[in-house]
């Protein structure tokens, strides 16, 4: 149980996600979540497949047998909705709600295999749930994985959006396989070990109540609005779906590179890489470049480096804490697959477990990045 819309920055003197009304939660250490977390918590001895993790990694993982593992974990695609809603189109929602999804069951080291979905909806209007249909369709072939049901509510009286009768929330539980004694969380991550990102689509499924904030509102923009930097208008560069990174990263396993940590970037950007369970650091001196709606988002919101690294994934939408000695196959494995990718930083020794971003002088601890003057760590010596 992970809360993913998230990032309260104080005293900003631009948008934050305290002012349009979303409240940090603390995914990590269950603050925030208070006596759901304790009740969901006692949960765990209710039978003999226990949960191997605690609250609050990418997935959770029963095992059900000395061989088999399965990986579990739920997500929703958020107010990325309201701007399916404002354009009419819903045919790529879904790819959204499949990738937040398998994107968290793959860091724990499991493969995918199976997702249910649940559509909240006004009107149950067969054209309309056809066109999510679609979606979700092309979510599970990306992601070769299959739907073995659902549930689809008609809930009118709960349920309302930007269009009459085309209120909807969707959201999915998605399983997947994997050896109790392969699980991929972190433990072994040493300083020197590299981080390679793999380049997101754009915003994913993130940080889209902020972003609506400051293009629709503070900066008066049209979902139609066209822009050059952009080759398309900023309804549709908001609603680029979600990118699924299932098939590199199964390579990567497949060939059995000595893969340390699996990093989906959401909300809180660059500080998930502190979600793996090693005590150590992160100084991420080569970034990818963020794409454009990044800086559009940033000038019309007025919002600092700080909230904007806090809240959106800055153009990387996936980490992998790796071997130096397979950091190169695991960058061209990517690349293989389509994406952009490089060797963004790399893991140093840090009982505080910053994440350092020199180009911007921000160091991050827990969920918050701040400035700083601070040289970060340099890359360990021998390695």
């Amino acid at each position: 149980m992970s809360a993913k819309r998230q990032a309260e920055k104080p005293e900003s003197g631009g948008a934050t996600y305290d002012a349009v009304g979303v409240r940090a939660l603390g995914k990590r250490s269950g603050e925030g979540l208070g006596e759901l977390a304790r009740w969901v918590n006692e949960t765990f001895g209710f039978n003999a497949a226990k949960p191997m993790l605690p609250l609050g990694y990418f997935a959770n993982v029963i095992k059900l047998s000395a061989e088999v593992g399965i990986a579990i974990s739920t997500d929703g695609v958020g107010t990325k909705i309201l701007i399916a809603q404002e354009l009419g189109k819903y045919d790529t929602i879904g790819i959204d709600c499949i990738a937040m999804n398998v994107n968290d069951v793959i860091c724990v080291g499991a493969r995918p295999v199976s997702m249910v979905d649940y559509i909240a909806v006004q009107k149950a209007d067969p054209e309309f749930l056809g066109e999510i249909g679609k979606g979700l369709y092309e979510g599970a072939r990306q992601s070769e994985i299959n739907i073995p049901g659902g549930e689809i509510a008609q809930v009118r009286e709960m349920i309302h959006g930007t269009r009459d009768d085309r209120g909807f929330d969707l959201v999915g539980t998605c399983i997947g396989t994997v050896h109790p004694d392969r699980l991929i969380i972190g433990e072994d991550v040493r300083p020197g070990d590299l981080v390679v990102g793999i380049a997101s689509s754009g915003i994913h499924s993130n940080g889209l109540t902020l972003a609506r904030k400051a293009l629709f509102k503070d900066g008066e923009i049209r979902a139609s609005s066209y822009f050059p930097e952009l080759g398309k208008t900023i309804g549709e560069e908001l609603l680029t779906p979600t990118r699924i990174y299932v098939k590199e990263v199964m390579q990567m396993l497949g060939e059995g590179l000595r893969v340390k940590a699996l990093i989906h970037i959401t909300s809180e950007g660059p500080m998930n890489l502190v979600r793996a369970r090693a005590d150590a650091g992160y100084v991420i001196d080569k970034p990818l470049e963020p794409p454009p709606i990044y800086s559009i988002i940033k000038k019309t919101g007025g919002i600092d480096d700080a909230t904007m690294f806090e809240v959106f994934n800055m153009g990387t939408g996936f980490c992998i804490v790796i071997d130096p000695r397979d950091a190169e196959r695991a960058r061209q494995i990517a690349i293989d697959h389509g994406g952009t990718s490089s060797i963004v930083g790399y893991a140093v020794s840090d009982r505080e477990r910053r994440v350092w971003l020199p180009s911007h002088k921000l160091a991050g601890i827990g969920s918050k990045f701040s400035a700083t003057s601070e040289t970060p760590p340099p890359y360990p010596k021998g390695k």
